[in-house]
């Protein structure tokens, strides 16, 4: 089940970036280096560091890199609502890829929330096996 949870995970993830990609090309073109490159860069960081993630064994290590990964996510929503302001994105496609985000942020929370919550049960069974 949880390998299930995961590939919906980055497929969701995979479809988010891809938009953003396709969003930023109708951002002006003077902000090529600005705007258009940190929105990329910052999307693309959620794969990227999620995978890494995913790819480790200890825990600790996975939950840095998923933290890191959901820090950028919201790097990007705060991107796509600049863009936003600016008038760069419309209305309905900025509250479509909004909710995506928004998705993207819970399943990950919840596999942050997940790790910590199994560290802190091993730490408290390691303390009761010492004591007793």
């Amino acid at each position: 089940m949880e390998g299930t949870f995961h590939a919906i995970l980055k497929l969701k993830i995979h479809k988010f970036v891809m938009s953003v990609y396709a969003t930023s090309k109708s951002f002006p073109k003077e902000e090529k280096y600005g705007a258009i490159s940190q929105i990329n860069r910052a999307s693309l960081s959620i794969m990227l560091n999620y995978i890494e993630g995913f790819a480790r064994r200890k825990e600790k290590v996975k939950l840095q890199f998923y933290e890191i990964s959901h820090g950028s996510l919201k790097e990007s929503k705060y991107l796509l609502y600049f863009a936003y302001c600016q008038k760069w994105i419309e209305d309905v496609p900025y509250r479509k890829i909004i909710r995506d985000a928004e998705e993207i942020s819970r399943m990950l929370w919840s596999t942050i929330d997940n790790i910590e919550k199994r560290t802190v049960f091993n730490i408290f069974f390691f303390i009761f096996l010492l004591i007793s």
